[in-house]
């Protein structure tokens, strides 16, 4: 296979990404209420569904099983990062406590959760408060300063941050 065929295959999923978070359509802007947000997945310009599985849901525990969220440092800064030490993003469309990020969204961006009764603690430089609140399909989601946090599923390794800035309504969660 040609050097150049070969170049164009291999940059066609990073293409399909780009046009998904630049695509425009009749979904909600980012300045709307956040319950004009689809909470059932709905595909629209707000959500990009990801390339890859690289963040898991289901977090890793400290040693005395509890949750610790801690920080990194990169190119965009300081931010959050889970206790598998991958980046945390936090969604525009939420409210306090309050998700609007279910579904296909959740399966790109998928929330950072603890189980009933485990602990969540801040790591060094995380000064905010960390909490937890019910989500819709019952888990419980953990909170910085009220907001909902998650990972982005294109996020591959720690130090990842290819979230930042996605639709211009996911960001890096900074501490």
């Amino acid at each position: 296979m040609s050097r150049r065929r070969t170049l164009i295959l291999a940059s066609l999923p990073l293409l399909l990404v780009l046009t998904a978070c630049t695509s425009t359509g009749s979904g909600a802007s980012a300045g709307a209420d956040s319950s004009a947000a689809p909470s059932s997945g709905g595909k629209g310009p707000d959500y990009d569904y990801g390339a890859g599985s690289g963040a898991s849901a289901a977090p890793s525990v400290a040693a005395d099983g509890g949750l610790v969220v801690g920080t990194g440092t990169g190119a965009v800064g300081t931010y959050l990062t889970g206790p598998n030490d991958l980046t945390l993003y936090i969604f525009t469309k939420d409210s306090e406590d309050t998700s609007a990020c279910a579904g296909d969204c959740a399966t790109a961006w998928p929330p950072l959760t603890a189980a009933a009764g485990q602990t969540i603690s801040a790591g060094d430089g995380v000064p905010g408060a960390l909490s937890t609140f019910m989500r819709e399909d019952g888990s419980l989601q953990v909170a910085y300063n009220g907001k909902p946090l998650y990972y982005f599923a294109g996020d591959k390794a720690a130090g990842d941050t290819t979230g930042q800035g996605v639709n211009d309504v996911w960001f890096i969660a900074e501490p």
